[in-house]
């Protein structure tokens, strides 16, 4: 009895040479750039560091490209798991984010709104759900579309619902606002947290806190090493020696 061999049909990488993928045009204002930066380092340097954290790539004014004959999105954070980075730059295909590349869509888009022609309540919100991204975010600090500063929406068949949370059940992270200063500036700013709200630290912050426990340690050590020393000054006024007690 011979046995045919199956036979699967791989179809070939789409072809992208012709692609334009970056084109160096700058659009962003400073608050956005701080606030994109805000929104990426507190993951590598603090979400990375969680037992909850998964393989992640998140990335600013990265071009998403989801279809071959259509121009990329180009989010203003997005976060997409169980991706890695891939290691060769150098080659085209690695260089941006291309869907049928990493196998999926992002599973965070982050709209930071700045003007009216964005349209991140029109056609960006109809492009995203039709891209398969799970939630999408709309900040909008300057309530340039109304009176809410923050918008979540999470996928359903094919469009966005509106959330009444801005927890990302799927994802393990949520998002909250806080006002603070970031980098010299005092501003209402876009945050990751967790589940009870407590904010990702940045990394300068995380140094920050690791600074104020040495200095606290060290306190605590000197307040120790006082009282033993006036514990050993009473001994010595009872005419006890502190060096001849047991122990």
């Amino acid at each position: 009895m011979v046995q045919e061999a199956l036979s699967t049909d791989i179809a070939p990488a789409p072809d992208i040479s012709q692609l334009v993928i970056e084109d160096d045009i700058p659009v962003d204002n400073f608050r956005s750039e701080k606030q994109q930066r805000l929104l990426t380092e507190v993951l590598y340097t603090s979400w990375l560091n969680s037992p909850n954290a998964e393989a992640f790539i998140v990335a600013a004014n990265v071009g998403v490209f989801y279809s071959i004959g259509l121009p990329p999105l180009v989010p203003d954070v997005f976060l997409s798991l169980d991706v890695t980075m891939p290691e060769d730059w150098r080659e085209k295909k690695n260089r941006t984010y291309f869907i049928w590349e990493f196998g999926k869509a992002p599973d965070v888009v982050i709209e930071i709104v700045s003007n009216r022609e964005g349209n991140e309540l029109g056609s960006k919100l109809r492009d995203y759900a039709r891209m398969g991204v799970g939630y999408y975010v709309v900040f909008d600090p300057l309530q340039i579309l109304g009176d809410k500063i923050l918008r979540t929406y999470q996928l359903a068949v094919r469009r966005y619902v509106e959330m009444e949370t801005f927890w990302l059940e799927e994802v393990g992270l949520g998002l909250t606002l806080w006002e603070g200063i970031f980098e010299g500036k005092q501003d209402i700013w876009l945050r990751w947290c967790d589940q009870e709200g407590n904010i990702l630290p940045t990394g300068a912050e995380r140094a920050q806190q690791a600074e104020k426990h040495a200095e606290a340690a060290e306190q605590r050590a000197q307040s120790a090493e006082q009282r033993a020393e006036q514990l050993a000054a009473q001994l010595r006024a009872l005419g006890i020696d502190p060096n001849q007690l047991p122990g």
